[in-house]
């Protein structure tokens, strides 16, 4: 499987807009539609597809904004949605490696992300496996720190 991770584009855009969660649904993520209108918003954001052979089967939203007041906003993934039927294939790890190599080359030593812990369907195990570790709350959300 070739994987990459890519800037979105008009070509990825409807691909990228069509992964799940979608509005009403009950996930612990935004939909991508509301990560891609954040980004339009937000200069520190960096919304990026993620595809397999060429198809998109996921989103990540990392943030790098180094003068943050809050040290948890600095560097760190925002967002991260993939595609049902490509779960539990390595996307996700995929994902965060990338964020990683991408705060490596702009010179960040460690990136976070928040989750919810007590959502049935919590990322909380994926995010301690790819070896974040929990470094306390912020908004009742627990939050996960990876030295990169």
């Amino acid at each position: 499987m070739d994987l990459r991770i890519e800037a979105l584009t008009p070509e990825n855009l409807e691909a990228v807009l069509a992964l799940p969660p979608q509005s009403g649904d009950d996930e612990p993520v935004a939909p991508t539609a509301w990560s891609v209108a954040e980004a339009y918003v937000q200069p520190t954001a960096w919304p990026r597809a993620i595809t397999a052979d060429g198809a998109v089967v996921g989103f990540v939203m990392a943030n790098w904004s180094p003068d943050e007041s809050e040290p948890a906003f600095r560097a760190g993934i925002w967002r991260m949605n993939v595609a049902a039927d490509a779960r539990r294939r390595g996307i996700g790890r995929f994902a965060v490696e990338q964020v990683a190599a991408e705060a490596r080359r702009r010179g960040v030593d460690r990136i976070t992300v928040l989750w919810d812990a007590d959502h049935p369907r919590s990322p909380e195990g994926f995010y301690l496996r790819c070896g974040f570790r929990p470094v306390g709350e912020l908004f009742g959300q627990r939050l996960g720190e990876l030295r990169v």
